[in-house]
């Protein structure tokens, strides 16, 4: 069995770049605070890379881990899960829709098939090269993933994140995509932060109001069977998670402990990074939020994690869009942080 070192310390962002950062941006030629939320973005750009002023984001890398779900055989999703595959085939042809977002802000984009149940014959070596399995077991009955396929996952989302950043990556930017896939986030979030499900639990891709029910019956039937071991992270992820879940925590993780900044997309990749946080302390610094989702489980993450997300603007596709779509405003933030005047050198002489 593969073994994820879980043991060395995550060493925070800077903390002296950060003060020189809010220092840099409040002498700029504008009123203080003027730049709002752009500001802090880019002390924390700043503060991740070491230096000040940041250095421009040029090369964003984003990664799909796509995975299916045993519990879509039970009614919590509007769509059946052979759209998972097909959705695999179009981010390999370059039409789905973080894809089409991926080259208008030239950001390298790579889906992965962790545990899609199908074999997806003829797509390219790389996207199967890390698989799990097939498929996760229903979470309502047992475990999803025995505690060896947990670690293979972990192990997996380490080798693709250390793929991503010998490429030479600044930023990351965690997508994922499988049908179903709202409910183990919600469970792992509901488990991590002790709610009930009623208080977490979303429509996902657009359920009904009785699928609904259904759906958050499902949640804490799983939470009750899972009881206490949800405790551990890993045995939280074995219970009630997926291979691709636990493949973004991995990747989470690794992204932290090399210092390479993520941007987070939707509820699964929040569910990830509460599980990830919990694994491997200090995880979270590296992290920002691309936008807020409409999932409730999601919110309450982000509210959690301290989190303030760069985009509000009710997205629910996944995929790893909402982050891609924030990514201008950080290189935005970067560059007036690095070309702005500052308001000393504008004063008139003998001022």
């Amino acid at each position: 069995m593969p073994t994820v070192s879980l043991s060395d310390p995550i060493r925070p962002p800077s903390s002296a770049v950060l003060a020189a950062a809010r220092a840099h941006l409040a002498a700029l030629a504008k009123p203080l605070g003027a730049l709002g939320e752009l500001e802090e973005l880019a002390a924390w750009v700043s503060s991740c890379q070491g230096v000040c002023p940041a250095r421009p984001l040029d090369r964003v890398r984003a990664v799909v881990l796509a995975g299916d779900h045993g519990v879509t055989h039970y009614g919590v999703s509007a769509y059946p899960r052979e759209v998972t595959p097909a959705m695999v085939r179009a981010f390999v042809a370059g039409n789905a829709g973080v894809s089409v977002l991926a080259r208008q802000h030239g950001v390298s984009l790579q889906v992965y098939d962790v545990a899609v149940d199908d074999e997806l014959a003829g797509v390219p070596a790389a996207v199967t090269a890390y698989k799990v399995r097939r498929s996760s077991e229903p979470i309502q009955l047992r475990d999803a993933l025995s505690a060896d396929e947990v670690h293979w996952a972990l192990r997996a989302g380490e080798r693709i994140a250390n793929d991503q950043i010998s490429a030479g990556a600044d930023l990351l930017i965690m997508g994922d995509m499988g049908i179903g896939n709202t409910t183990p986030a919600a469970a792992l979030i509901a488990a991590s932060f002790g709610c009930r499900a009623a208080e977490i639990t979303g429509r996902g891709t657009g359920v009904d109001d009785a699928a609904l029910q259904h759906k958050i019956a499902l949640i804490d039937t799983a939470l009750a069977r899972v009881g206490g071991r949800a405790s551990d992270p890993v045995q939280r992820l074995a219970a009630l998670g997926s291979a691709d879940l636990a493949a973004g925590v991995g990747f989470l993780v690794t992204a932290a402990r090399s210092g390479v900044p993520v941007l987070l997309d939707g509820l699964v990749s929040v569910a990830e990074a509460v599980v990830a946080e919990d694994l491997a302390p200090g995880t979270i610094a590296w992290c920002a939020a691309g936008h807020r989702s409409t999932e409730p489980a999601q919110q309450l993450a982000l509210d959690k994690l301290g989190l303030r997300p760069v985009l509000d603007l009710g997205l629910r596709l996944g995929e790893g869009s909402g982050a891609v779509a924030a990514v201008p405003l950080l290189r935005s933030a970067v560059l007036l942080m690095r070309e702005m005047a500052l308001l000393a050198d504008l004063a008139p002489p003998g001022a």
